[in-house]
């Protein structure tokens, strides 16, 4: 507890440092998140190259005061560094691929210099924004449900669900079933069982899970092997000293104190802006249940922010909230534009208990359907005397097509109701996307990578501070 004291104070002395400093060069803190596949490498790279070359950003309103914008060193010096330019390599060129996803938290910082508006203008000159984007994997943060939980009780939780995907999971409940963990304690015993749990996860969010924990069994970064991700979840029982149930639990304690918490500690206490970016077409294609989970997901993930407005005093000294958060459906370029609107409702009805939580708490919250990389045109044909909105591009195994994604459904409700009910499949048949690789493109000198309603996200969550 002291030494908690000790470095709040630590903190709070550097906040009023830092705060003091950003009065005369601003800074805001952005940060990307989103659970497995729904695109915050492509997001981060898009939004910085199109921040650097404002063609393609007609959206944002000041847009055309930015008189410079360049990338700068970051002012985290353990934090690795937003591959950008080979990301951006990767999405754009002659032969493009969909870059490596998030594996780990990495940092950017984009500075730009604006020119004021109004009648001070003229006499203050110019001023520099510092934006310090942190991509992050959004797995990690469902571990703000393990702070509250022992390990007995998270143990019960993480069991019943993974009951629910016996497919998925049936090697590792078998094996801990069987596992002798009042026994003393065995090394290898526990890095079997841990690996199988690791599996089971895994395998449980290819089918369609997105509640997840511990968030770094998933992704481990550096943590791959060590002791901090060698336990696992077992059924109720005796835990005398030494036993495999005892050392699981401690196990477990310990990743709560030198994992989750100061990864949460760190991070989000200097969080601006927030970012939640979600794959909904594919948790569509993957059923009601899929659907359901990340409903469930984006709820939780929520409670690791600190959502709200932060007087000026409390900025000053390094108290800062959350106060923009954007929720954002991606890969909308995979459907014609008429279907955006629809895909949107689903995204809001998706997500309206988490934006109830934040509105209350004082933040504000949009949604938006949005590609960060538009991989698609459009094209509309006549068939069977009705016009036919298509999208045309290439398929991830190299095929050229065009084709008719199909209709959403226009009441996001039912959709919804049959994901709380947890039907298998969905009442008007299952919904079938297509995986689109990045088109061929050269960029053109002053123009970022082409995209959908990407320059609408960034006003809304830079536009007041540019």
């Amino acid at each position: 507890m002291i030494g908690r004291l000790a470095d709040a104070v630590t903190r709070g002395a550097e906040g009023i440092v830092q705060g003091v400093g950003e009065v005369f060069e601003p800074t805001l803190r952005l940060g990307v998140t989103g659970l497995s596949r729904s695109g915050k490498t492509v997001f981060t790279t898009s939004l910085v190259a199109n921040l650097l070359e404002r063609g393609r950003m007609p959206g944002l309103s000041a847009a055309d005061r930015i008189e410079a914008a360049f990338l700068q060193p970051q002012p985290d010096d353990t934090v690795p560094r937003f591959a950008y330019e080979r990301h951006l390599a990767d999405m754009t060129g002659p032969a493009p691929r969909w870059p490596d996803g998030t594996r780990a938290t990495s940092e950017l910082r984009l500075s730009m210099r604006v020119r004021p508006t109004g009648l001070l203008g003229g006499v203050t000159g110019a001023r520099v924004l510092h934006v310090d984007i942190l991509d992050y994997p959004g797995e990690w943060l469902l571990d703000v449900a393990l702070l509250d939980r022992s390990w007995d009780e998270w143990s019960a939780h993480v069991l019943a669900r993974l009951e629910g995907w016996p497919d998925a999971a049936a090697p590792f409940l078998d094996a801990a079933r069987a596992a002798q963990a009042a026994a003393k304690f065995d090394e290898p015993e526990a890095a079997r069982l841990a690996a199988l749990y690791a599996d089971a996860l895994q395998a449980a969010r290819d089918a369609g899970a997105y509640d997840l924990t511990p968030g770094r069994f998933l992704l481990p970064g550096d943590l791959a092997g060590s002791p901090a991700l060698t336990f696992a979840p077992l059924p109720p029982g005796d835990a005398p000293r030494g036993s495999l149930r005892a050392e699981m639990a401690r196990r477990f304690e310990a990743y709560k104190r030198g994992v989750a918490r100061p990864f949460f500690r760190d991070h989000f206490a200097r969080i601006d802006r927030q970012v939640v970016l979600l794959d909904v077409l594919g948790a569509l294609q993957r059923g009601p249940r899929a659907l359901e989970e990340m409903r469930g997901a984006v709820t939780d993930i929520l409670r690791a922010f600190r959502p709200g407005r932060a007087g000026w005093l409390a900025s000053l000294v390094g108290l800062k909230r959350t106060d923009r958060i954007l929720f954002a459906a991606t890969k909308a370029d995979h459907l014609h534009h008429a279907q955006h609107a629809r895909l949107q409702a689903i995204l809001d009805a998706m997500v309206r208990d988490a934006k109830s939580r934040a509105d209350f708490a004082g933040a504000e919250t949009k949604t938006l359907a949005l590609a960060s990389l538009r991989a698609t045109t459009e094209e509309e044909r006549a068939h069977g005397g009705a016009t036919v909105g298509l999208v045309r591009g290439r398929l991830t195994d190299g095929r050229a097509v065009s084709l008719d994604p199909g209709a959403l459904p226009g009441d996001p409700s039912a959709l919804l109701a049959a994901a709380a009910r947890g039907d298998a499949e969905w009442p008007g048949g299952a919904f079938g996307v297509e995986a689109f690789a990045p088109a061929p493109s050269t960029l053109r000198a002053g123009s970022g990578p082409p995209h959908i309603r990407l320059d609408r996200a960034a006003e809304f969550l830079l536009g007041d501070r540019l």
